[in-house]
């Protein structure tokens, strides 16, 4: 009986959602085929098939490997100080959106979760855990005296995500420059928290 080696099974499953994203974010989940997905990933459909049973069971794949990501980034911010935590985390959660292409998928997203919910309980406790997550080191780097939260940790987890959604939501203007806006982002949380901007 052959064994699995499961760091290849993972990275071979990665180097296809990775591919599909991309082709999602181009063309849309409708109208992108296994066949290109195959073709793109250079698989066979039925190594494809191995992986996953289904094109849509890719789309999910994509949100289950964010969570993991957002995960391994919490645990390496829990080892730093708390409002350093905090910017590893944004940085992040902003990365994407430095790569334009990012758009077509963050609008395929609110596509698809509206008409699959399994996907939207995925992407949903995925946003919980980031907002739970984020809010134990902002009340961290508060009772620190790094920064002064005039609200509750949770409402401002809650800001710093609508803040990264809007950011995300803008990229479909070909005139937004995601990187400086960014560093925007940064300088509004520091001021919001009464920290110095990084």
């Amino acid at each position: 009986m052959r064994t699995v080696d499961p760091v290849k099974h993972a990275e071979k499953k990665r180097h296809i959602t990775d591919t599909a994203a991309g082709l999602f974010a181009q063309k849309g989940f409708e109208r992108t085929t296994v066949a290109e997905i195959c073709r793109a990933a250079d698989i066979s459909t039925g190594s494809l098939f191995h992986y996953f049973p289904t094109k849509r069971a890719i789309f999910r794949e994509i949100f289950v490997q964010d969570a993991e990501d957002n995960a391994a980034v919490f645990a390496q911010a829990r080892e730093l100080s708390p409002w350093d935590g905090v910017q590893l985390v944004l940085g992040h959660l902003c990365e994407p959106a430095l790569h334009r292409e990012i758009a077509g998928l963050v609008l395929e997203v609110v596509a698809q979760a509206s008409r699959d919910q399994e996907l939207w309980d995925l992407v949903g406790r995925n946003e919980q855990a980031v907002r739970d997550e984020l809010a134990v080191l902002l009340q961290q780097a508060h009772d620190a005296g790094q920064i002064a939260l005039p609200v509750s940790a949770l409402t401002a987890a809650t800001w710093v995500q609508g803040l990264v959604d809007g950011l995300f939501g803008r990229l479909i203007d070909p005139d937004f420059d995601a990187t400086e806006q960014v560093m925007t982002l940064r300088l509004i949380l520091s001021r919001f928290v009464g920290a110095e901007a990084p």
